[in-house]
């Protein structure tokens, strides 16, 4: 396969993705919520372990 029928390839692909790909049931609040305890368990475990500090 050489790299000019991989990039057409690739052109033709992206020309015909015209949804975003968002799932029904995937709220981004939801996502970012969940995203932001997460890390905020996390920086609270690491505080935690390094009291020396």
């Amino acid at each position: 396969m050489s790299l000019t029928s991989t990039a057409q390839q690739l052109v033709t692909l992206a020309s015909e993705g015209g949804e975003g790909g968002n799932h029904e049931s995937l709220s981004p609040y939801l996502t970012g919520v969940g995203a932001f305890v997460a890390l905020m368990l996390l920086l609270w475990i690491t505080t935690r372990f390094n009291r020396d500090r």
